[in-house]
């Protein structure tokens, strides 16, 4: 008993390049890139917003 994992301080997920890391969906495009603008801010790699061929608003 007792033994948990520890700190989780530089825990690290590896993300490779062309990987979709969030999809947002039920929201307009409006929304949904502002969210993902503030979330990008956050994450230390860079992104980009893409949208899918066949979208339609």
């Amino acid at each position: 008993m007792g033994k948990g994992k520890g700190d989780p301080y530089g825990f690290v997920a590896p993300i490779t390049p062309g990987r979709i890391i969030f999809e947002a969906e039920g929201v307009s495009l409006d929304t949904a890139k502002e969210a993902m603008r503030l979330g990008a801010g956050k994450l230390p790699v860079a992104t980009k917003f893409v949208v899918r061929r066949d979208y339609v608003e």
